[in-house]
């Protein structure tokens, strides 16, 4: 049996027909860019998400990249975000003329709200909580230290559409916040795509321009220098039709999680994610299955071997890793999970089959 990490064409395949219905629907319209397909799937998003502006974008760093602006993050200023990310985190803040400063993980491989308190300067600016893996953080401690040090609060919630801490989504906790539509995300179009989100007027009115030349879609006029950053309409179309579903996609995924943990609880050697059937605060989305093991090396190639797909997340390395870029952090916890972690084969069509197939092959590992 072969199980890859994503299967690109088989999620994709399962929607052929309707896609194929959606292209020339589109192609035939000539509807391009910022049609009403591209308004209808903002629409349906704000609604999903219940917030009260939503905005597609060209992808998710734009999408940050654009809100740090909107905000007016100025040389000099500081966001604190977790190392544990991808470098597209830290990229935004960059882009818009701040210096990223990292700070570690906790033991469910998010920021560390302790870490935030203890990283604050006089420069400090905002937080920038990555929701990974489909998980949200503890949103209540951080937004108390946002209030205490009167902090701007930005999410980074590209993984985790769907996701809720005390049944709030994702991307509405902050000032605003940025949605990956990657191809393997939960929600995935054929290419890149993003959304910003935001329930602030101000926000959104600069947003709006930004992301299209910074033109004001009222005037016409040019008022301020912007990006060509514009979610293409027929990715929106895709998109669109898979948001109907949505619910499933989760409920799958939460399904494939726990058959995991089942299966693999028993191995000392394997750490695990939060089960989805605990009572808590938090609704995980499982948009990836990050563990961590003893022996990782040895057991990704053992895997390789049975040609099983895994993925040592961001190539391998936390932000504050890669010497080039210089980057503040220490990250102590985040260091060891780097040593550790692997993500194991987490999408809507993988079979119960495979995931066992999976299973059975790690539980070997150990046992010999």
């Amino acid at each position: 049996m072969k199980v890859p990490f994503f299967n690109y064409s088989g999620a994709f395949k399962l929607l052929e027909q309707e896609f194929s219905e959606i292209f020339s629907d589109v192609i035939n319209r000539g509807a391009f860019i910022q049609q009403k397909d591209l308004v209808e799937f903002e629409n349906n998003l704000a609604n999903y998400l219940d917030v009260k502006h939503v905005f597609g974008v060209g992808n998710a760093t734009d999408g940050l990249t654009m809100i740090w602006k909107a905000i007016g993050l100025s040389p000099g200023d500081e966001v604190i975000f977790p190392s544990h990310t991808m470098v597209a985190s830290a990229a935004s803040v960059v882009h818009a003329g701040g210096t990223p400063v990292a700070v570690d993980c906790g033991d469910d491989h998010l920021i560390s709200t302790k870490s935030i308190e203890a990283a604050i300067t006089e420069r400090t600016r905002g937080v920038m909580p990555v929701q990974l893996n489909g998980r949200t953080a503890d949103m209540d401690s951080i937004q108390s230290i946002c209030d205490k040090y009167n902090l701007v609060l930005v999410e980074d919630a590209a993984q985790a559409l769907g996701s809720k801490f005390k049944k709030k989504n994702a991307g509405t906790f902050g000032i605003a916040a940025a949605f990956s539509f990657y191809p393997a995300k939960l929600l995935g179009c054929l290419g890149d795509g993003g959304a910003v989100v935001t329930n602030d007027d101000e926000v959104a009115r600069k947003i709006e321009m930004l992301r299209d030349h910074g033109r004001s879609p009222i005037t016409g006029q040019v008022e301020t220098w912007g990006y060509n950053s514009r979610l293409d309409n027929l990715q929106a179309a895709f998109l669109d039709a898979q948001l109907c579903g949505y619910d499933t996609y989760v409920r799958r995924r939460r399904q494939v999680a726990q058959r995991y943990i089942d299966g693999l609880e028993k191995v000392s050697q394997v750490y695990l994610p939060p089960s989805p059937s605990l009572v808590s605060d938090h609704f995980d989305v499982f948009q990836n299955f990050e563990i961590e093991v003893e022996n990782r090396d040895c057991l990704q190639e053992h895997l390789a071997r049975a040609e099983i797909g895994t993925i040592r997340q961001w190539g391998g390395f936390a932000v504050h890793q890669f010497p080039a870029l210089k980057v503040r952090g220490d990250c102590p916890r985040t260091n060891l999970l780097f040593e550790r972690c692997l993500m194991l084969p987490m999408n809507t069509v993988i079979t119960d089959e495979e995931v066992n197939f999976v299973i059975q092959k790690i539980v070997h590992f150990y046992n010999t």
